[in-house]
């Protein structure tokens, strides 16, 4: 029977309003590789920061080797074996190998003076890279290396404090296909000597190849788990998905016609090696899927402005556009409402009136002199039309509640004359009551003629409000599902790189 090397017992966390782990019971065995998956939200992250003691569980226990902990502190953890290597790497650029691998722990020389010995450090770091068989030397700048090698001095770091369980967090999300298999056997090896891995992915062809067993998360809950022989991209996928849908749809009241928007051949800065063709038409809301990564907001950013275009083609009503600043998109009609709204959507100190009329400023000027009066008329009449909940349109973005923030980003974008609307995330950290109000926004857009672009991580809002859903794989489009095909299982299917065409068959 296989060793039990560090076991999770109904393991909680709660924060404000929200249970981000309920009851949580997670084993692992010694020398075992463990797949954790679950959407995104799902709480794997969260549950790994209360491993790695960087948080402390609301209930639960942690026993590590027989020692039970209520809670544990990062040196705790550190000290019973326990290393995370982050999806961000965190390393000191300026510094080599072996100082970032030694960093907090450094080897001393010189008695009082205590001295960095760097060459006791390079000495005990070498036997570390040659095992990881990397092809750099202790003494490399950092800032000299791949992201891949990179990854390895992490790894290196946790050999060096003895771990007996290395937890990777979506550690192949940068890799190319060569160093994500060199990655794999590195983990194989690692499982020879007895260390065990937990390896977090939406890759799920990589926890087949590499999982021994599978650990399931939906809701902030252990739903399944699966040995290596049940082990199947539809047997996770059901599992990871299992609830029903509310129904949110609310159909256009006019056919979509043609024109909106359409991005040929398009080359963002976060997937040069990609292209990206999209069409949406105008009356319609088209969800955009796809996991963390994927390329969504970065095709929106690029759209809009903020980030430049490497190639292909922006039209809007089959007519060319030049979009090289995010004012050259607004002079086109195309807005955007940001992921996160209080860093790029609001000036959180300004007030509501001079958050609504910021990007139309000049609408509202003569000879650079602001007119206060048509200010505060606009910023009342998108007040009035959102039902922002606000004492006065003079109070600061910053006292509003989330809902009533993103409502004050809509009005700004409202008040001018949108032809295409990307969505980022919209109902991100607001309520029911608030959601319901911003789909029936959208939907009124939509049935205006304005083409909106809904990227979102909540299945249950892309399947209920969308027309059709696109879903984005690693930089590109990798599937359009039209609205009598919709279901949780196809758009996560395309979301793992898998076809539609594939899955008719196995889909429940």
């Amino acid at each position: 029977m296989a060793e039990t090397l560090l076991e999770l017992s109904g393991i909680s966390k709660t924060y404000p309003g929200v249970k981000a782990l309920d009851d949580v019971n997670l084993r692992v065995n010694r020398g075992e590789v463990l797949g954790l998956i679950g959407e995104n939200g799902a709480g794997k992250s969260t549950l790994m920061r209360v491993l790695a003691g960087v948080i402390a569980p609301s209930a639960g226990v942690i026993r590590i080797g027989g020692t039970e902990h209520a809670r544990m502190t990062v040196t705790e953890a550190t000290r019973s074996g326990i290393a995370f290597v982050h999806q961000e790497l965190n390393l000191f650029e300026n510094l080599d190998v072996a100082a970032n691998v030694f960093i907090g722990r450094e080897k001393l020389a010189g008695g009082p003076l205590k001295l960095v010995d760097n060459v006791q450090m390079h000495a005990c770091v070498m036997p570390l890279l040659e095992r990881l068989g990397a092809d750099f030397m202790p003494g490399t700048l950092v800032e000299n290396l791949s992201i891949a090698e990179r990854q390895m001095v992490e790894i290196a770091k946790a050999l060096s404090i003895d771990a007996r369980v290395i937890i990777m967090d979506e550690p192949t999300s940068s890799l190319t296909i060569s160093e994500t298999e060199r990655l794999l056997e590195v983990i194989a090896d690692l499982k020879t000597h007895g260390i065990s891995v937990i390896y977090i992915s939406h890759r799920l062809g990589e926890i087949m190849s590499c999982a021994d067993r599978v650990v399931v998360l939906r809701d902030g809950r252990t739903v399944g788990e699966l040995a290596r022989d049940e082990l199947s991209h539809a047997a996770m996928i059901r599992l990871m998905i299992g609830r029903d849908l509310k129904a949110l749809y609310t159909p256009p009241s006019c056919t979509p016609q043609p024109g909106g928007c359409d991005v040929a051949g398009v080359v963002t800065t976060a997937f040069p090696d990609r292209q990206i063709n999209l069409s949406v038409l105008r009356g319609e809301i088209l969800g955009l899927a796809g996991l963390v990564g994927a390329g969504r907001t970065s095709l929106a950013r690029a759209v809009f402005g903020v980030d430049p275009l490497l190639g292909g083609e922006i039209r809007i009503d089959n007519a060319p556009v030049r979009v090289a600043s995010p004012r050259d998109a607004i002079r086109q009609g195309i807005y955007l409402v940001p992921e996160d709204r209080k860093k790029s959507g609001l000036v959180l100190e300004l007030p509501i009136r001079e958050n609504v009329t910021l990007a139309s400023l000049l609408d509202h000027a003569r000879m650079w002199l602001v007119n206060g009066a048509a200010e505060r008329r606009i910023a009342e009449d998108q007040t009035r039309r959102l039902s922002i909940k606000a004492p006065s349109i003079d109070i600061e973005a910053v006292t509003l509640s989330g809902g009533n923030q993103q409502k004050v980003v809509l009005g700004k974008w409202l008040s001018m004359q949108p032809r295409v609307m990307f969505f980022d995330e919209p109902t991100r950290g607001i309520d029911v009551g608030a959601k319901s109000e911003i789909y029936a926004l959208m939907r009124s857009l939509a049935d205006q003629g304005v083409a909106i672009v809904m990227i979102s991580s909540d299945m249950e809002e892309v399947i209920g409000v969308s027309d059709r859903v696109a879903v984005m794989h690693e930089g590109s489009v990798s599937g359009v599902i039209e609205r009598d095909q919709f279901s949780e299982y196809n758009v996560l299917r395309l979301a793992v790189g898998q076809a539609l065409e594939t899955m008719e068959a196995a889909a429940p």
